[in-house]
């Protein structure tokens, strides 16, 4: 008699990796959307995430339209002198329109 044998489950697929944006990245598009030169923005931008993550730090929240508010909802300080921020971030009705460039109405800004 020939012995059955039951599949095996399958293991569950691994998630997807999600995208990311790295901040030299994020200096090509401020270049791409301001036509200011690199050497110019990558200052500015540098010291904006620092003011950023500093603000967040000491737990205070953060407003900046049109990305929206950053809520500090928890954190927690590592060994090694890192830490451990949960955010919130609630974002505004209208935010994929002003992100493009165009009024709620459809008209351009």
């Amino acid at each position: 008699m020939a012995r059955q044998t039951t599949p095996k489950p399958t293991p569950p697929a691994a998630p997807a990796e999600t995208e990311m944006m790295k901040k030299p990245a994020l200096f090509d598009e401020v270049v791409t959307r301001t036509n200011l030169k690199k050497r110019d923005v990558k200052p500015a931008v540098e010291a904006a995430l620092a003011v950023i993550a500093d603000t967040l730090r000491e737990g205070t929240d953060v407003n900046l339209p049109p990305l929206g508010k950053l809520r500090v909802v928890k954190s927690k300080d590592l060994e090694n002198g890192a830490s451990v921020i949960t955010l919130k971030l609630r974002t505004p009705k209208n935010a994929t329109a002003a992100a493009s460039g165009v009024d709620a109405d459809g008209s351009a800004t």
